[in-house]
């Protein structure tokens, strides 16, 4: 059982009077921290019990987290509380800037085979600029628990939320991109409460959603090394830090890459992990993959699908990622500049990847894709989440660039239709041989949680239910 979370809620601070256009005040109170406070290298060691109560804010400047300062010095193991107030005149220039968007002249194809349709884009940022409301989803992020703590010299924020049912299993779950933790929001019913969502008491999750540094109000990293592995040491710290020694992960798309990677260093109490964007290509068929090839003989039904459906995906559709992974700073450019240029970029995937015949409104509503991209633009995170690709410089789909086969912790998958690509049981036994749980689901596709968050939660409730 997990210790119980004693962290004592402080009232947060009004915001200074005065902000100036394109200044955001975003204000984190101390909160006391019932359990001990861990370190993570280069600081391991030295750890000691969170306390105080000062006031800490956090600024940015000009919608940079660059210019992000919380009055604690290194090594304040506090967990602070965070609240999120955006100045108005913040949104003011948001609107503004999509308004004057220079746009470029039409696609040549009546699909989106070039990418993102003119017409469609447009439609959206009009309703961007002049309809939608960022105060609906800042209302709900304050309505719940965030907090802020630093680990590894690094401000990690953080959505905390505790089931009413005493025995509830911790979980740790990561986003991806172009996602954030407002993918996960609607889960937080179903995983905390499930006596309320046709679960059982004992399927219960005290729910851990951080941003991975680099994205949401996370900080941003001054250095090289913030890859999968060192993410995963801090989720182990933060786990820890808020009293839980025994715990389990889940992830898609760089979560799944990090919970991998959790699983690959064995961290101490962690039980056992889910992911839904399985690395499983096998090694031989990664080359031939990459190069377009036609599949070799032999492969079964679902083989040949994952084959080609993986082979057009790196032929036609993967550039955003090779130039993420190559030229973070150039791209950041442009998204850090213009908002349409960032929706273009975020939405050209929802588009793609969502389970949803490309109309992800079918799943997703117009304002919870604005959520998302906003979220990007209000903290200036268009160069440092596209860093996260640099520094994980791997094939995400290959089992043994992933190293698959050195987990020895159980691990559960499962395969939503509308993923990247279907991975076929046969490949999936074959990366992980401690596989423990797979099921393939008929709806949902790369954003589960988010698209699907009843069925997600019940796939973790099986998942792992043997471990608890």
């Amino acid at each position: 059982m997990a210790a119980s979370d004693r962290s004592a809620a402080a009232s947060p601070t009004s915001p200074a009077s005065g902000d100036t256009a394109g200044r955001r005040r975003f204000l984190a109170t101390s909160a006391v921290a019932g359990a001990t406070g861990l370190g993570l290298l280069p600081v391991a060691g030295a750890a000691r019990a969170a306390s105080g109560d000062a006031t800490a804010s956090i600024t940015l400047s000009g919608g940079d987290t660059t210019a992000l300062t919380t009055a604690v010095p290194i090594g304040d193991f506090s967990i602070r509380r965070f609240r999120i107030e955006v100045p108005d005149a913040a949104l003011a220039d948001l609107r503004r800037r999509v308004a004057d968007t220079r746009w470029p002249d039409p696609e040549l194809v009546p699909d989106g085979s070039q990418g993102i349709q003119l017409a469609r884009l447009r439609a959206l940022c009009d309703y961007w600029s002049h309809a939608y409301d960022w105060r609906q989803v800042e209302r709900r992020l304050n309505a719940l628990p965030q907090f802020i703590t630093q680990i590894d010299g690094l401000d990690i924020h953080f959505l905390h939320i505790r089931s009413r049912h005493a025995d509830a299993l911790p979980l740790v779950i990561t986003h991806g991109w172009p996602g954030s933790i407002l993918e996960m929001l609607k889960t937080i019913g179903p995983l905390t409460d499930p006596t309320a969502h046709g679960g059982r008491a004992e399927d219960a999750f005290h729910l851990v959603i951080p941003s991975i540094p680099g994205y949401g109000f996370s900080g941003k990293p001054r250095e090289l090394g913030w890859g999968p592995e060192r993410v995963g040491r801090a989720w182990d710290v933060l786990m820890k830090r808020l009293g839980y020694r025994r715990y389990v992960s889940q992830g898609g798309d760089h979560g799944s890459v990090i919970s991998d990677a959790m699983a690959r260093l064995k961290l101490d109490g962690l039980l056992g992990i889910h992911v839904n964007m399985p690395p499983t290509v096998p090694p031989e068929l990664v080359k031939p993959i990459n190069a377009g090839d036609p599949p070799p003989p032999g492969l079964s039904d679902a083989e040949r699908s994952a084959y080609l459906t993986l082979s057009r995906f790196f032929g036609r559709n993967a550039a955003y990622g090779a130039l993420m992974v190559t030229r973070p700073q150039t791209i950041g450019y442009a998204l850090c500049d213009s908002p349409a240029a960032l929706a273009g970029f975020m939405v050209e995937k929802i588009i793609e990847w969502t389970d949803s015949g490309g109309d992800p409104e079918r799943v997703l509503t117009k304002d919870e894709i604005l959520d998302d991209v906003t979220l990007y633009w209000l903290t200036n995170t268009g160069a440092s989440a596209s860093r996260f690709y640099w520094e994980n410089n791997n094939n995400n789909f290959s089992s043994a660039h992933q190293r698959t086969t050195e987990i020895t912790l159980p691990v559960a998958v499962t395969v939503f239709p509308g993923e990247i690509y279907r991975a076929p049981r046969s490949w999936t036994e074959r990366a992980y041989p401690s596989l423990a749980y797979f099921n393939e689901v008929d709806k949902g596709g790369h954003f589960a949680a988010w698209e699907q968050p009843e069925l997600f939660a019940r796939e973790l409730r099986a998942a792992f239910r043997r471990l608890r």
